[in-house]
Parts: structure tokens; sequence; C-alpha cells
């Protein structure tokens, strides 16, 4: 198994005390840019406070990104800012396989549960997780109403060509 792109390893007991930052540095962030199949991660910062109970670890806090993506229409590369809101809850592995079959409801207030093996979880894996999930894969840029219209697309939902002519003749046959 590769390494991580972004590991931050922090030992669950003693936690570090205060707002723990996450701050991708430059080769960090080219390879996020590449596992995410994206231009650029110019920027990643995300502060977290972490809290504890009897089980598991809180991490709550925000995840700030500047990327470069390529625009789903037009294939041009245009910044987008991603501002999240994390929050994670990190408990031992039980030792017991998950069942995989199984889907589970959470609540806006529930945290997301990663499990970890061993005395440490990757807190830096885990925002990179969360960045992942806040990437739009079908981002438009500036340019893509005019790159639509220069193919021809008036609207996405309206089908053009020869094939839906056939099909609107054989609708009003």
């Amino acid at each position: 198994m590769n390494a991580p792109e972004l590991s931050r390893m922090i030992r669950p007991k003693p936690l570090p005390g205060g707002t723990v930052e996450v701050i991708a540095s430059e080769a960090e962030r080219a390879a996020l840019a590449r596992r995410f199949g994206i231009t650029a991660v110019e920027r990643l910062v995300a502060r977290l406070d972490l809290g504890e109970d009897s089980k598991a670890v809180s991490a709550t806090g925000t995840l700030e990104a500047d990327l470069v993506q390529p625009c789903a229409v037009s294939g041009e590369d245009f910044p987008v800012a991603v501002r999240e809101d994390i929050a994670l809850r990190f408990v031992p592995a039980s030792g017991t396989p998950a069942e995989p079959d199984i889907e589970i409801e959470l609540a806006d207030e529930d945290l997301d549960e990663i499990e970890y093996e061993g005395e440490m979880f990757d807190l830096g894996e885990a925002v990179a997780q969360s960045l992942a999930l806040a990437i739009d894969p079908y981002a438009e840029g500036p340019n893509a109403d005019a790159a639509r219209k220069a193919a021809g697309i008036v609207s996405d939902d309206a089908p053009r060509g020869a094939m839906a002519d056939a099909l609107a003749a054989l609708k009003k046959g």
C-alpha cells in the first residue's frame, strides 16, 4: 500500500492541545492534485479542534483549499475555492470485520467515523479524503456556456442531431 500524500499522524493519548492545523506542502499539494485528477491544489489548510471521550477522538473545524480544475464542459482550467466544515470521529478498530452491505443513515449532527488501527490515527489522510468529497467532478468554468453554444448544444435536456430528429418523427407519427 502506498503512503498517503498528506499524512499527519496523531496519538490519541495525550491529544495535542488547542487547534491543530494541517497545512499541505507544495509536494503534498502536487501529489493530491494527481490523486484527484485536477490541475492543481494551490493551497490546502485545515484547522481542527480535537476532543476525546472514552471511546473516540472527534475532530471538528474547517477545510479551506484553492484549486485549479478543468471545466467539465470546455476542458479549460479555472480556479475553485473550497470552504467546508469538517466533523469526524476517529475510533479504534474493533477487530470485527464490518458488514459491507449495511447502510447507516447519519443525522446532520452525527460525525463521520473513521476506524484506525494501532496507537495513532492519520488526520492528514482524513483531511485529504474530506477535500476529495468536496471537489465537484462536474464543475463548470466561466466559459462553459460559450463552449456549449459553439458545440451547438442548446440545452442539456434537449436531444439534438439525426437520431433525436428520427425519434421526434416517430413520436409524431
